[in-house]
């Protein structure tokens, strides 16, 4: 049994697509010979909002968890000022102060050992002094992370993986994203330098990081589903009584979200009361312009009655309320898989693409996306992944929606079901990519 210290800031209970990746290795790599050592912080989870994740924790002492998987460590985590004022005075007082704060530790701590995730390193340390390790892995973001494990990789003579769940100094989010991955390109190739290898769910980003990391060795190592969630959802029904679309996770500016709302809305006036309802579970809307309820007010009134927006949940709770709607929306993320489809083809439930040719979207996506994309703008991984499982419609505009929206209305009506036929999803659990990571790990250390 060889072990794998994996610096994973993002795990449960906190509710995160971020942490699903390392939870399935922490549940999984014992089964292919490795034991999974897990630093990460506590997490309450008591808000599930934004507050979950800058609240302190209620220990101030580690806390370290063994179980048959593995084992767990949980940093104890204090917030910083910027922190503090917000949970305390919310949003609207000490804007200019907070965003002070913020940009001293989002850029200090790449110099020196500060700010709340500095005790990831300092427990990572204390366990690495007496205790055998074979392979550390760190998984981004916070891409500090990275930062830490070169240093520890530098200090104990042990290799080290780079998981990229996105882009680091490429992520173009950030409203002064120039100045801010200008000085963390800096810092991203000066910590880089030592990694065996780059692991990451994209093609796109290996090109993109190999453009910044010439020579590094990449890997592709897929999301994909929780089996163990699926199956116990396996028996969970379709609703019969309406016919319901679900969406989770972040909405951002480039969705062409009031689209989508403005088709269904139309659908809604057409039909006449139609039993219908969109769900939308834990929707992280950070990083759309709109709050969803207020949009749905201000401008698609006739659509509010049908529409639940349901707060943070767990996933395997999430997943046992997915599976009784009977369409799933995804918004196209082009040259990027996301990570919800996975779930959506796990529970065999029709996916709605939206859109593949949609002037409006268009123009979303040249003002607002976020991803350097190069050369691969015409690659569709998702519409590819949906035609090779047959597991739902690439929607092509607005108009086609409507008549999409329509034609699954009528097979509701007359079933109360709605078929889905997909094919060829095992492949895409994360289990499968749990085996592929481990047989990566086995064979660096060879």
């Amino acid at each position: 049994m060889k072990n794998v210290l994996i610096l994973a800031y993002d795990f449960p209970p906190y509710v995160s697509v971020g942490g699903m990746r390392p939870t399935s290795w922490f549940k999984n790599m014992h089964r292919h010979g490795l034991y999974p050592i897990i630093i990460t912080r506590q997490w309450s989870n008591e808000f599930r909002d934004y507050r979950d994740f800058i609240s302190a924790s209620h220990s101030k002492e580690t806390i370290i968890e063994k179980t048959k998987e593995g084992t767990i460590i949980k940093t104890p985590y204090k917030p910083n000022l910027s922190n503090r004022l917000l949970l305390k005075y919310g949003d609207s007082r000490f804007k200019f102060l907070r965003k002070m704060v913020t940009a001293y530790y989002e850029f200090a701590q790449f110099v020196f050992l500060v700010g709340p995730k500095k005790e990831l390193y300092l427990a990572a340390e204390e366990y690495m002094k007496d205790q055998q390790v074979d392979m550390i892995l760190a998984t981004g973001e916070p891409y500090v992370l990275f930062k830490f494990a070169s240093q520890l990789s530098s200090k104990y003579n042990i290799p080290w993986i780079a998981d990229y769940r996105d882009t680091w100094s490429q992520n173009r989010a950030a409203s002064n994203y120039m100045l801010k991955n200008k000085w963390e390109s800096i810092f991203e190739k000066k910590y880089l330098a030592n990694v065996k290898l780059i692991t990451t769910a994209s093609p796109v980003f290996k090109k993109n990081i190999s453009e910044l990391l010439p020579g590094k060795s990449f890997r592709i190592v897929s999301n994909g589903f929780d089996l163990e969630s699926i199956e116990a959802a396996s028996n969970i029904r379709q609703g019969e009584e309406k016919m319901s679309i679900a969406f989770v996770g972040a909405v951002y500016d480039w969705h062409p979200m009031k689209s989508f709302l403005n088709s269904c809305c139309q659908f809604v006036k057409k039909e006449g009361n139609p039993e219908f309802e969109i769900n939308f579970y834990g929707v992280n809307q950070s990083h759309f312009k709109y709050d969803i309820a207020d949009l749905l007010k201000m401008e698609y009134p006739e659509l509010e009655q049908y529409v639940t927006i349901y707060p943070k949940i767990p996933n395997e709770e999430l997943v046992q309320k997915l599976a009784t709607n009977n369409l799933f929306l995804l918004f196209n993320y082009y040259t990027y898989m996301g990570t919800k489809i996975y779930d959506y083809l796990g529970l065999k439930r029709n996916i709605l693409l939206c859109y593949s040719n949609d002037d409006e979207a268009r123009e979303l996506r040249k003002k607002y996306y976020n991803f350097k994309e190069g050369n691969f703008g015409e690659i569709r991984v998702q519409e590819d992944l949906m035609k090779q499982t047959k597991s739902g419609i690439i929607v092509k505009n607005s108009a086609h929606l409507k008549d999409v929206l329509a034609m699954y209305y009528e097979e509701f009506q007359m079933k109360r079901t709605i078929q889905c036929n997909s094919i060829g999803i095992d492949d895409f659990s994360r289990d499968a990519q749990v085996e592929k990571m481990s047989d990566i790990i086995f064979d660096l250390l060879k």
